[in-house]
């Protein structure tokens, strides 16, 4: 008699509003069936972008889902169309956890966390990144859920495997000749380029982000990665398979690149949102060592050291917000709580009582690289510059905001290899000159900009800046009116 299937070794489908109806195996099903993977729902993609944009409510858990699908398209559509590269139901089964897990380590609001928060809460560990956090919390998943017996009946090989996944969720940036990995071997570096692309940053990731970031911003996504997807394919340049595209493709992708300089442009790096979020890292700072998680062990562990124990930063979400608008605690008029300057900030986004913008300054990263100081540059000229009555030199906000194609000042198409009709097993460049005159000559940008956290010094805070942009031969925006004093 024919044995009855249990109906959690089924495929899984899921109505996603950018993908449609996917179907997702029953490994990543009870991944994402899982405290840590779930924590992922209350992480908002852009952070602070939902006080800007209000259709931008969603998580990093529908992304990582979208990653996850996506990854396995690719793989499955690369081991149809080029059987001879030997990609086994394995291989496929790992890109699909690596895409659904590589964002796993994302903290509160995403990119606010690792990027603005850390640095100024933990610098001793300021170079830390979500990509180290999410190979953490893969582990801890993997353990605390007994999944490994899971993947072995899946048919997982542990723990090369394991290894080969996690290899793929960050990967290294490398110009070696000798190969870096030990998940698999140089015959598939090709695998290592679906998830997180070093090589030209043309990866899933962006294929979903683009277009769920576009679909919930209300901006039009000029870039269609499933054309992209059927026109890829595998191969050999100097030893190492590459996974490659049509020659006529090459517009294309530079549409692709344009459109996340847009992005950020637009939503991403947005005057308000970026007001908003440094609002949000002000507030996180001043609750830092008054909010405790309780990690391993019964150990309890500040905001900025949370990151340190996964059982801590299984707990840690957006919702950190809600604890420092509403402390549980016996505080009144005469104990205040030691959460109210934090408070007290969040209570001004939710008034909509912005840091105000001063003004920005811009120039290709060609022409300068020394960014990093710029902070250090203005303050000084900022304090020996006569304003009048009021005291604007503390507690501005500056930030430098950095908009490029994904490769800091380079051309990423440089670094991509096509291929033709009618040889399509031999990769070539295909120089900018042969694609348009018109593509840009300078592939990124640093802004210095500057907001006022009092809006009461607001117009001397814009006189200071002027002048300082002045006086660096800085340019500043037509928007930033002219102030003159008596």
């Amino acid at each position: 008699m024919e044995k009855h299937l249990n109906i959690k070794d089924l495929n899984k489908v899921f109505n996603d509003p950018i993908h449609g109806h996917i179907e997702l195996h029953p490994l990543l099903v009870k991944i994402i069936d899982t405290p840590q993977f779930q924590r992922l729902r209350n992480i908002k993609q852009l952070g602070g972008g939902y006080y800007v944009f209000p259709g931008a409510s969603h998580n990093r858990f529908e992304h990582s889902i979208g990653v996850g699908h996506l990854a396995g398209e690719l793989a499955k559509t690369l081991k149809l169309k080029q059987p001879e590269l030997d990609i086994s139901e394995r291989d496929v089964l790992c890109v699909q956890i690596a895409g659904l897990c590589h964002d796993l380590g994302h903290g509160p609001f995403s990119h606010l966390f690792d990027g603005m928060f850390n640095p100024e809460a933990d610098p001793e560990h300021k170079d830390w990144k979500h990509e180290d956090a999410s190979l953490e919390m893969f582990d801890h998943l993997v353990v605390v859920n007994g999944l490994a017996q899971e993947m072995e009946r899946y048919g997982l090989i542990l723990p090369p495997d394991l290894t080969f996944i996690k290899e793929m969720i960050k990967p290294l940036k490398s110009d070696d000749t000798e190969w870096p990995y030990e998940g698999r071997d140089e015959n598939k570096s090709f695998l290592y380029e679906i998830v997180s692309n070093k090589q030209n940053g043309i990866d899933v990731d962006k294929f979903d982000y683009f277009a769920r970031d576009c679909h919930h911003l209300g901006i039009r996504n000029n870039f269609d990665h499933q054309r992209f997807i059927m026109f890829a394919r595998v191969c050999d340049v100097n030893g190492r398979k590459h996974i490659c595209s049509r020659d006529k493709e090459v517009a294309n992708l530079y549409d692709m690149f344009h459109t996340r300089n847009s992005l950020h442009r637009r939503a991403y790096q947005h005057r308000v949102t970026k007001s908003v979020e440094i609002m949000i890292k002000d507030a996180l700072l001043k609750a830092d060592h008054h909010i405790l998680t309780k990690g391993s062990g019964g150990t309890t562990l500040c905001l900025s050291k949370a990151k340190t124990d996964m059982e801590a930063y299984t707990k840690l979400t957006d919702q950190v917000i809600e604890r420092i608008l509403h402390p549980c605690s016996c505080s009144n008029e005469f104990t205040p709580s030691p959460l109210e300057e934090a408070r007290m900030i969040l209570q001004r986004i939710m008034s909509r009582d912005l840091y105000q913008f001063v003004g920005e300054t811009k120039v290709c990263s060609q022409g300068w690289t020394g960014t990093k100081t710029w902070p250090r540059l203005f303050w000084p000229t900022l304090i020996a510059t006569p304003a009048p009555k009021t005291n604007i030199y503390m507690g501005q906000g500056i930030i430098v905001v950095t908009l490029d194609y994904g490769m800091r000042n380079k051309d990423p198409i440089n670094t991509t290899y096509f291929y033709t009709k009618a040889n399509p097993t031999e990769a070539f460049k295909i120089p900018r000159e042969q694609v348009s005159k018109l593509l840009p000559v300078c592939f990124a940008e640093k802004i210095l900009r500057v907001y006022c956290k009092n809006s009461a010094s607001l117009r001397d805070a814009k006189f200071c800046f002027q002048r300082w942009c002045h006086e660096n031969d800085f340019l500043t925006e037509v928007t930033l009116y002219s102030v003159r004093w008596q």
